[in-house]
């Protein structure tokens, strides 16, 4: 029986699946000393993130859901797989891959030439539409002919869709995710405390403070530089700024919902109206998501357990169950326009 490899790459995070069901989930991030000495990667490489010395690089190989450093890339993957095998020797590998689908063909074929050409040597390589894996993830049943709507909210990219048959009817990619919500953190704070903070602080008092409807006041400590005095401070943040913060870009997210629901067939229309939306990603685990979007479109809201490696679940439900065996495709079969 040859290994089998789930690979999600998502902006954030790298999720990797055996068949064993065993998941690796590590930021998606690459510390490279000197040019060209791999230093750290994963966890490890994003605890150094903005503490580092000039010689030390460290970077997000992934923008926007696509490769950006193919190189890079390529030596995280066969870092983790490592990682994943202890490394052991393992032969025959058959990798499936997500790929997003609202990105351009040569984008789509980068996913899948980056572990063609990578040193884990895999034997064969399949490519499945990232909300098909999702809707698999989340124990949807996607061969069937009933419309299933599936919005993934990432770190930079918020990909909504609507399924059926085993395909995708309609989708759309909005570049707006937990990044975007961070960087609208870091400005309120700055505005309303006169505090200069990092992407992490701002991660962390997102998910601690953050909310998608507005609740009872509550405060956390952020650390960051006072602008005016330039020393390091810490200051008692309110919930109330991480809510002005963030709701505009979340109404953006539900303004691109809107528009796909509206563009969606009727008949698909009336089965996402009784099953509701399914919602995945990391960004997804936001405070109080569902009432949000219960209230803006009256619909039924279904948060996905582990949303982060909802995709990962998914590819290996391809692998294991016959029925889902005609959607893995390898990209050749495709003809290019």
């Amino acid at each position: 029986m040859s290994n089998v490899y789930g690979i999600d790459i998502g902006t954030s995070n790298f999720k990797m699946c055996t068949k064993d069901n065993e998941i690796l989930n590590e930021k998606n991030i690459i510390a490279i000393a000197n040019k060209n000495e791999l230093l750290a990667f994963g966890d490890e490489a994003y605890e150094m993130y903005e503490k580092t010395p000039e010689n030390i690089e460290v970077s997000f190989p992934v923008k926007f859901g696509v490769i950006a450093d193919i190189e890079n890339m390529q030596t995280l993957l066969y870092s983790f797989y490592e990682k994943i095998n202890k490394e052991k020797k393992t032969g025959n590998t058959e990798f499936y891959i997500a790929v997003p689908t609202d990105v351009t063909e040569v984008e789509k074929r980068a996913f899948y030439e980056l572990v063609v050409e990578s040193k884990v040597k895999a034997k064969n390589v399949f490519v499945v539409d990232k909300p098909v894996a999702d809707a698999i993830g989340a124990g949807i049943d996607v061969t069937k002919s009933k419309g299933v709507m599936v919005v993934n909210i990432g770190a930079e990219t918020t990909e909504i869709s609507v399924l059926s048959l085993g395909g995708i009817v309609i989708s759309k990619s909005v570049k707006i995710g937990g990044n975007k919500l961070d960087e609208c953190i870091i400005s309120a704070v700055r505005k309303a405390y006169n505090l200069v903070i990092g992407s992490k602080t701002a991660e962390g008092l997102k998910k601690e403070l953050g909310s998608a409807v507005k609740t009872e006041e509550k405060f956390a400590p952020g650390f960051g530089r006072n602008i005016l005095s330039g020393l390091p401070v810490s200051v008692q943040i309110s919930s109330d700024v991480i809510y002005d913060a963030i709701v505009d870009a979340l109404h953006s997210i539900m303004d691109s919902i809107k528009v796909i629901l509206e563009r969606t067939p009727p008949e698909l229309a009336a089965d996402i109206i009784k099953d509701g939306v399914y919602f995945t990603g990391g960004t997804s685990m936001i405070n109080n998501l569902e009432d949000f979007i219960k209230s803006e479109t009256n619909l039924n809201v279904t948060i996905v357990e582990n949303p982060s490696e909802s995709v990962v679940r998914g590819l290996m439900g391809v692998v294991t169950n016959p029925d889902f065996a005609k959607i893995p495709y390898t990209p050749q079969d495709r003809t290019f326009e």
